[in-house]
């Protein structure tokens, strides 16, 4: 794509709004599916805070680098893909999916952590069930079930399985399949624990990407 991702890096909540206005007059080519992650929360709204005060705005935007860094690494730039937020801000939550809308996104997932006052763990997927968008509910199950299929078998996290959720990131982003991911819970020791150490960020980004790739590559 014509927009690099150094673009990218200077778009902040005070200007997110002309970027997305900016980005209707730009013409974008090339061929790659445009990916779009939203790492939860940011700023001053830190989501869940779990064991040893491990923080969800963090785990999220660090496996949403790693994502990146692994599709340009790894797989040579398969995919266009762009993240609602590289560093430690606050986004609003219909500007992340009007972000993605003017990138023309084929998938957007956002990324974030469960919290539980008992001792849950394990991974969920969440989608917005629409009743005007029947086959667009089914493509974000499907891409719902494959992150869960690479997680869950590779890594050894609980499947928790896809649900349905009324998440105002998702019922907004009515123009792409669009999943809502959490990762595990950072109220859970053994999870947090995991959260904390990079590599285990790198291998739950992989997990992610190649559950997306295998996706998109079903031809579904």
């Amino acid at each position: 794509m014509l927009i690099t991702l150094k673009f990218w890096k200077w778009v902040t909540p005070k200007n997110v709004s002309f970027v997305i206005l900016m980005l209707h007059f730009c013409v974008i080519f090339g061929q790659q599916k445009v990916i779009v992650i939203d790492p939860g929360h940011g700023g001053k709204d830190t989501g869940a805070i779990g064991k040893n005060t491990i923080r969800e705005k963090d785990v999220a935007l660090r496996i949403a680098k790693e994502i990146i860094r692994l599709n340009k690494t790894l797989l040579n730039n398969e995919f266009d893909i762009y993240s609602t937020r590289y560093k430690d801000t606050l986004i609003s939550l219909s500007d992340r999916s009007r972000l993605a809308e003017s990138l023309k996104a084929d998938v957007f997932v956002s990324l974030h952590c469960n919290a539980s006052n008992t001792s849950s763990k394990g991974m969920d997927v969440y989608v917005h069930k629409t009743n005007h968008e029947e086959t667009r509910t089914k493509e974000s199950i499907a891409i719902g079930l494959s992150i869960l299929e690479e997680s869950t078998l590779k890594l050894g996290f609980k499947k928790r399985g896809v649900k349905f959720a009324n998440f105002q990131v998702l019922r907004k982003a009515t123009f792409c399949p669009a999943i809502l991911v959490e990762m595990g819970f950072v109220t859970n020791a053994d999870e947090a624990d995991y959260f904390s150490k990079p590599q285990n960020n790198r291998a739950l980004a992989l997990s992610d990407l190649m559950g997306i790739t295998n996706y998109l590559n079903s031809g579904l």
